[in-house]
């Protein structure tokens, strides 16, 4: 139970209220009211609170908390006892040039330990994206070179800074300690791991069992992250749960170097978009990126599959457990609607990396194109030309034409379901709508539009096509 006397207690007692009131979250005051909250929240000092229940609010949105939950409120307690601010770690690799929202999940923790007053080191591994972290594969990453990392990491900063507040935490690259280290140094640490604390994971052992090999490099991976831990001295490191063996190696590795073991924080991971099971990730376009357009962070959200909310709520939001537990309850006995729920998420997520006008903008946008059926009203929407795209396929159109879908597999699945369709709209009058077969998906937009000269033919019809929530203009 929060203290109400601190401003998080107060804020949680003001948005209960909002909340008991059965809002319609799909617009109007209360939704407006509710984002202003959330968005004073990400902002909020948290260092009113006392240490067991930050440490309660950080184990509530932890999926494993090692040594335990209460050595970190030990932790706490003594850092404001001693008036000194803890080391926190989080480190990613630039393996690809987008941050999503996925990787948001220990950085909203990492955030609040900031907002306690703590200092969070952000570490960019352009040595260990040389490697490739090996957790979790079934076989060994493509090497990057360094021109590759380089275009990789240009916009990391610019796309984490909504989360932190660079004047008060630090951005480093871990080339600055790895790069000097010599071989004797490096040799000193591995002389004190035995080769057991890495064969012994599953994930190495199982590519060993299916021949498909692993190299020294992998097999030391977690070694070389460790040194990033003993470099600042970390107290603790957040990281997603695919990381919790590298994690549990960096304690290793600082014990032996005489420091204390740093406290691991592990996340769980959230699951793309698509609803299929698979964990977020750019190579299966499931990804709600950083740095996509505000548009393009609203629309994918609500295009999420519905089951998703709860865990999309508690891994990407400021909402607190009771207050997910009420919308849930509440979507439960229809008092509010499931899509107004999808709306304060998307709208949440939008304003946190964007702004809340972008996110208001991107709302209204989303509105006219789905809520009021006229896609003429819609703002910057991507187009074709019909001249210039005349013998590409409709599944071209938006896999390369315009990059909306990642693959004509996932175009041929929407056609299947029954939501691949040509739309026309006419000054001043409706929709008239023709959904189109798989077959439709490899046939060319000449053929497509000759087929149906009912919708193309008239002068002034606006010509559109849409898959599944996805939407193209034909000019």
């Amino acid at each position: 139970m929060l203290t109400e006397t601190t401003r998080l207690g107060a804020s949680h007692k003001a948005l209960m209220d909002t909340l008991c009131g059965a809002p319609d979250l799909r617009e109007g005051p209360e939704l407006t009211k509710i984002l202003e909250l959330l968005r004073e929240r990400r902002a909020m000092d948290l260092s009113d609170l006392p240490p067991a229940e930050q440490a309660a609010l950080i184990a509530a949105r932890s999926h494993e908390l090692l040594p335990s939950g209460g050595q970190l409120a030990e932790l706490l307690a003594a850092a404001r006892a001693e008036q000194r601010r803890l080391v926190v770690k989080f480190g990613i690799d630039p393996t690809a040039a987008d941050v999503h929202v996925g990787h948001a999940v220990p950085m909203i923790i990492a955030s609040r330990f900031q907002r306690m007053g703590h200092k969070v080191v952000f570490i960019v591994g352009d040595i260990t994206a040389k490697i490739g972290d090996p957790s979790g594969r079934a076989g060994d990453r493509p090497p990057l070179t360094d021109d590759d990392i380089a275009a990789n990491m240009k916009t990391y900063r610019e796309q984490v800074t909504p989360f932190f507040d660079f004047d008060h935490a630090e951005f480093r690259f871990n080339s600055e300690w790895l790069a000097p280290i010599t071989l004797p140094q490096f040799i000193g640490v591995l002389e004190k791991l035995p080769v057991a604390a890495s064969l012994q994971r599953e994930d190495f052992r199982t590519r060993l069992a299916a021949g498909s090999g692993l190299t020294m490099a992998e097999l030391v991976y977690s070694v070389v992250m460790a040194l990033d831990s003993v470099k600042i001295t970390a107290d603790m490191e957040i990281g997603g749960l695919d990381q919790l063996l590298n994690m549990q190696m960096c304690r290793r590795v600082m014990e032996n170097a005489g420091q204390k073991p740093e406290v691991i924080i592990a996340t769980g991971l959230i699951e793309g978009t698509d609803g299929t099971g698979a964990k977020m990730s750019k190579s299966k376009g499931n990804y709600v990126g950083l740095a996509f357009d505000p548009k393009d962070v609203f629309g994918k959200l609500m295009s999420a599959a519905d089951r998703l909310m709860p865990d999309y709520l508690k891994a990407l939001t400021e909402l607190l457990d009771p207050e997910i537990e009420l919308l849930i309850q509440l979507m439960a006995d229809g008092a509010v609607h499931p899509m107004g729920v999808k709306t304060m998420l998307a709208s949440d997520v939008t304003s946190t990396i964007h702004g809340m006008d972008a996110a208001a903008a991107s709302r209204a946008g989303f509105k006219a194109q789905f809520s009021q059926k006229r896609f003429s009203d819609t703002p910057d929407l991507p187009s074709v030309a019909r001249a210039e795209h005349s013998d590409a396929s409709i599944g071209e159109l938006f896999v390369k034409a315009t990059g909306l879908v990642p693959s004509m597999n996932q175009v041929r699945r929407v056609a299947s379901g029954g939501g691949l369709r040509l739309v026309a709209e006419a000054p001043g009058s409706g929709q008239e709508t023709v959904n189109l077969t798989e077959a439709d998906v490899n046939g060319t937009l000449t053929a497509l539009l000759t087929a149906h000269p009912d919708l193309a033919g008239p002068a002034g019809n606006r010509l559109f096509l849409k898959c599944g929530r996805l939407l193209i203009e034909v000019s």
